[in-house]
């Protein structure tokens, strides 16, 4: 059989090389990497809410999680396909890589959107549904369109998007919104901040070559550390906030202090030597931290009950 372009063949279209690499473009649209911490944070709404779901509703209600937060890194990346090519660290995407058509994208993105917030009303319940369907319009319309090009404040807004998700999962339990999810909100809406600037400061070029006004290339360096110390710092009263409104004991709050302090620990040292080692350093324990108080409320609700 002979071949009339590199990946295509007369007669079957695409080689079984080809199709890997379209399987993998779609797959990489989705974000897999935030969609993994979407899906666990918003498992964990479920798992230390109050009540109980069946298991074939829970099983709906994270499948209708991981598909908004696809369907919403994949118009992410349909919007932001100009400023993916020019940086380093997203020009391999399935879009600038020419895995994906722009058209192709928006297509799953705004499918994957509708049918899970659909799923989640019909299936699950509306108030989770409505959450899900605000999470996916924040992150699009508020960070993506309006806020990632023209501030320094993106991220500190556009993070109420990544923060929903343990409201949404508590929702599709109980039915409801409470101070108690609020409390797991605050967790992840304070800790994007500093977790994000970090990846800032050892990428600033990749920002500035694309035009992105991330807070290291408008305030600085040094600017920008203090502004996360100042975010790990709060980090500290908050991480113990669910003891605080009755939805965890003392052993979560035990640990998810023994790491809040690390962390400030982490954006101090950053703060006192300024370099991308430690950047780099910040933005790693940065994600240790967030995945380890969410364990440790997993491990905390199972040891109550």
């Amino acid at each position: 059989m002979t071949e009339i372009a590199p990946g295509l063949s007369t007669g079957t279209g695409l080689t079984r090389s080809a199709a890997r690499e379209t399987v993998w473009g779609v797959w990489a649209l989705l974000k897999p990497r935030v969609m993994s911490l979407v899906i666990f944070t918003g498992f964990v709404g479920m798992a230390i809410a109050p009540g109980s779901l069946d298991g074939g509703l829970m099983v709906v209600a994270i499948l209708c999680i991981a598909a908004g937060a696809g369907g919403a890194g994949a118009l992410n990346m349909w919007y932001d396909r100009d400023i993916d090519a020019i940086m380093g660290r997203t020009s391999r995407r399935p879009i600038p890589a020419g895995l994906v058509s722009p058209r192709a994208a928006l297509a799953v993105g705004l499918a994957l959107s509708a049918i899970s917030v659909s799923v989640m009303g019909l299936v699950v319940n509306w108030v989770a549904a409505g959450l899900l369907a605000l999470t996916i319009a924040f992150y699009i319309l508020v960070y993506t369109v309006w806020l990632k090009r023209r501030t320094p404040q993106n991220i500190v807004v556009g993070g109420a998007a990544g923060a929903l998700p343990p409201m949404i999962g508590w929702a599709a339990v109980t039915g409801d919104v409470s101070i108690a999810s609020f409390s797991l909100f605050l967790i992840i809406f304070f800790w994007t901040p500093p977790h994000f600037w970090a990846l800032a400061l050892y990428r600033n070029d990749d920002y500035v070559r694309a035009g992105i006004p991330m807070m290291p290339a408008v305030a600085g360096r040094a600017a920008t550390i203090r502004r996360m110390v100042v975010y790990a710092a709060a980090l500290v009263p908050l991480s113990v906030l669910p003891v605080i409104v009755g939805i965890a004991g003392i052993g979560y709050g035990a640990m998810a202090l023994l790491l809040a302090l690390a962390y400030l620990g982490v954006a101090v040292d950053l703060w006192r030597n300024p370099d991308d080692a430690r950047a780099k350093r910040a933005f790693g324990f940065s994600i240790l931290y967030l995945m380890g108080v969410f364990v440790a409320l997993i491990v905390d609700a199972a040891f109550v009950m």
